[in-house]
């Protein structure tokens, strides 16, 4: 029985140490319209420090290691918890301030760095937008004010336009860090793979335990 229940035990915590791993996850786009909303989801699997920034105005090396080129459009990030239109809202972020680089051209601090200690495990909603369209909330059916346009597209021109009257581009890089999963609604979630050391070592150690169990019964 005692033999059993370390099994079991063994099981359990091999099984955990995997779930709650923690990775970064890097993605990537354009947006077709001033006003456009790109989501994601993400899942932790214990109490988590997680953090949420982009790169789409003054450019840089993402999580990945890939260079992004400065230009993009003034991004603002919203974080809800849970999925679907019932997400509730916990928090937005429009400038990163210090946390993140200036703009080559403006100058200005103006990419997201949204760092939330803590989160529970469970599955959550970021999702990204042009400055100034902010999440309405309590929730993420409540929607988006839509503030992008016009008051910032360079007086009508149908482009895009920082606060500082510069022409931006469409384009955006977002992390999010700290996480076991990471996806856009489109995409099936992605989860980190444990090296194959990680599968042989549980592997041997299962075998052995399941041995000593064997034996002990034999007794």
């Amino acid at each position: 029985m005692r033999a059993g229940k370390l099994l079991v035990a063994a099981c359990v915590l091999a099984f955990s140490s995997v779930a709650a791993h923690a990775d970064d996850f890097s993605f990537a786009g354009n947006f077709n319209n001033i006003n456009d909303v790109q989501l994601f989801t993400f899942s932790v699997g214990a109490n988590s420090n997680v953090v949420l920034r982009t790169w789409s105005y003054a450019g840089g090396v993402n999580a990945q290691g890939q260079t992004i080129a400065a230009g993009g459009f003034d991004p603002i990030l919203a974080l809800f918890q849970g999925s679907g239109a019932s997400a509730t809202y916990i928090n937005q972020n429009d400038d990163g301030g210090s946390a993140v680089p200036a703009d080559p051209v403006t100058g200005a601090h103006y990419d997201t760095y949204l760092a939330v200690n803590n989160l529970t495990p469970g599955v959550y909603t970021v999702s990204i937008m042009d400055y100034a369209n902010f999440a309405v909330g309590p929730t993420l059916g409540d929607g988006f004010s839509g503030g992008a346009l016009p008051d910032f597209d360079c007086n009508g021109s149908g482009t895009y336009c920082d606060a500082t009257g510069h022409f931006r581009d469409s384009h955006w890089a977002f992390d999010i860090l700290g996480v076991e999963s990471a996806s856009t609604p489109e995409q099936p979630p992605t989860s980190p793979v444990p090296e194959p050391s990680t599968f042989a070592l549980l592997g041997s150690g299962l075998v052995g335990l399941a041995r000593f169990a064997r034996r002990r019964l034999s007794f």
